[in-house]
């Protein structure tokens, strides 16, 4: 019996993982090109007008980048500095991390293409709705700064295809695994858990009472924290087993754009008013999106692999181009959870007089990005580098140790010597 659901388990974790692993490397190659190939200055030029059309700007420009909950938020915190508007910023907030072009190609994978479609424009309405809300109701004050130099890094530069090609490579496939590997895996071993371990009558049982299906997912959804890759296939086995498709896009909506520690660090550096509009945007758009789709549009569109099992028994139904295409993801995995940020060291290891800040709430990559920009800006810092693995900031030069550690502070985290 125990060999037997051992058997079932990876069984079902193979399948989701091979159904998903080549739209998963495309989405992150993709991902790659945008981050490499789209300018920082196109989000500054378009998100600075208060009004609905830089709300509506900022949401469009969110929908497609692959940023975790965790990494937009000195994302935002940035995009304010520079002037965006509170309404934009906000809109941003909402729509990045619900969706990006890895999760979209994902999503398509395994759950169809209506629920493709339909989770970025949710995402995409939903961030409008709550830019909006922010910029009639919400009036807090301008971010702070600490005294700033010029950023010379965000000037653009001139590179071969070459280097350009290497760093969208090394972007979509070491930054962006090491960023979304770990909850990826989380959210395949969850999903294959309940796809053997919960019987199928325990979510039939409420199919028909979908608000309550949306209300237990809701939660469920909004303390934790999974990304936007990895809640689809914990969606795909709920649904599975008779979770609505209005209560499982319910959970791709809330599940990452919320978790606790993101509310606590937007109620800090943007408001309590613009936190608790926030929350009232992801919730309602979650909730009115999830109902249309259980109420208004063929339920067939968005019927996933209710036989997921029957389908990972019989391997003959996964390609061998798909069997690559997970040995390549798992080696790309692997290289991401135990071989981390060693780049880093020999880099830190050179500056010679320097001050060592330990950084509290980096979560990834894009989180330690932010924390360089903001302390490099800072009059007086000639050098600095950041280690994500070991929570640290080392800055060469004489700045003000109290500019550095409010400008650490200002984008969200917390600094101390």
């Amino acid at each position: 019996m125990v060999l037997e659901w051992i058997e079932q388990y990876w069984d079902a974790l193979v399948m989701m993982t091979a159904e998903m692993a080549p739209y998963l490397l495309l989405g992150f190659f993709i991902a790659g090109v945008l981050r490499v190939f789209v300018p920082r200055t196109l989000y500054y030029k378009h998100l600075a007008k208060p009004g609905m059309k830089s709300v509506v700007k900022a949401a469009a420009l969110g929908v497609p980048l692959p940023l975790c909950s965790c990494g937009v938020i000195p994302t935002a915190v940035s995009l304010r500095k520079e002037g965006a508007s509170h309404g934009a910023c906000t809109s941003f907030l909402i729509a990045t991390p619900q969706t990006g072009v890895d999760s979209i190609a994902a999503t398509f994978s395994l759950m169809g293409l209506p629920f493709a479609i339909v989770r970025p424009i949710a995402a995409l309405f939903t961030a409008m709705f709550g830019g909006w809300l922010v910029s009639r109701y919400a009036h807090e004050a301008p971010i702070n700064s600490p005294t700033m130099k010029e950023d010379s890094h965000s000037l653009p530069t001139r590179k071969s295809w070459m280097k350009c090609l290497k760093e969208v490579l090394y972007y979509a496939f070491v930054e962006m695994m090491q960023d979304v590997g770990k909850w990826l895996v989380i959210g395949l071993l969850i999903a294959a858990l309940i796809t053997v371990a919960v019987p199928n009558e325990w979510l039939a049982a409420l199919h028909d009472y979908k608000l309550l299906n949306m209300l237990i997912v809701l939660a469920v959804a909004i303390p934790m924290y999974v990304c936007a890759t990895g809640s689809i296939p914990i969606a795909v086995s709920l649904m599975a087993k008779g979770l609505t498709p209005g209560a499982g896009l319910v959970l791709l909506m809330a599940g990452p754009a919320v978790n606790s520690a993101s509310m606590l660090v937007i109620g800090k550096v943007f408001g309590k008013r613009t936190l608790w509009l926030y929350l009232l945007s992801i919730i309602v758009g979650a909730m009115l999106f999830g109902l249309g789709i259980d109420y208004l549009l063929p339920q067939e569109w968005f019927a996933v692999q209710s036989g997921i099992l029957e389908t990972a028994c019989h391997d003959e139904g996964i390609s061998i181009f798909s069997y690559i295409c997970t040995a390549l993801l798992l080696v790309l995995l692997l290289r991401a959870l135990f071989v981390k940020h060693h780049h880093h060291h020999h880099e830190e290891a050179e500056l010679e007089s320097c001050i060592l800040y330990n950084v509290e709430g980096m979560k990834c990559n894009h989180c330690a990005e932010n924390v360089k920009r903001a302390i490099a800006a800072v009059e007086g810092v000639e050098q600095v580098e950041v280690s994500l693995h070991e929570g640290t900031a080392t800055v060469k030069g004489s700045p003000n140790e109290a500019d550095i550690l409010h400008a650490v502070e200002s984008i969200g985290f917390v600094a101390s010597t």
